[in-house]
């Protein structure tokens, strides 16, 4: 087994990357002129699990993401289409 003592581990739960995940959501959903709960109704899950995304709260799943997406009629890379700052962001 391979052990790399200066490996630094990636948080793979980036608050600040889910910030901005998050803040993009929810141009792209009022650009499109949805509620909270419109898109939730239309992609299937909660108001509330919309919310916690937008917030930053949640890191949502590829399958969250894609029907998400779906029900914006967008395509999922879309929704990545944002600026970050990798290295100032942490990851």
């Amino acid at each position: 087994m391979y052990t790399n003592k200066t490996f630094t581990p990636v948080n793979i739960r980036n608050e600040a990357y889910n910030k901005a995940f998050g803040a993009n959501l929810k141009r792209l959903r009022t650009a499109k002129k949805l509620s909270r709960e419109a898109l939730a109704a239309q992609a299937g899950i909660e108001p509330k699990q919309v919310y916690r995304i937008e917030v930053g709260e949640s890191s949502p799943t590829i399958a969250t993401v894609v029907t998400i997406a779906n029900a914006m009629s967008m395509h999922p890379k879309k929704m990545f289409d944002f600026e970050f700052d990798f290295k100032a962001g942490g990851l």
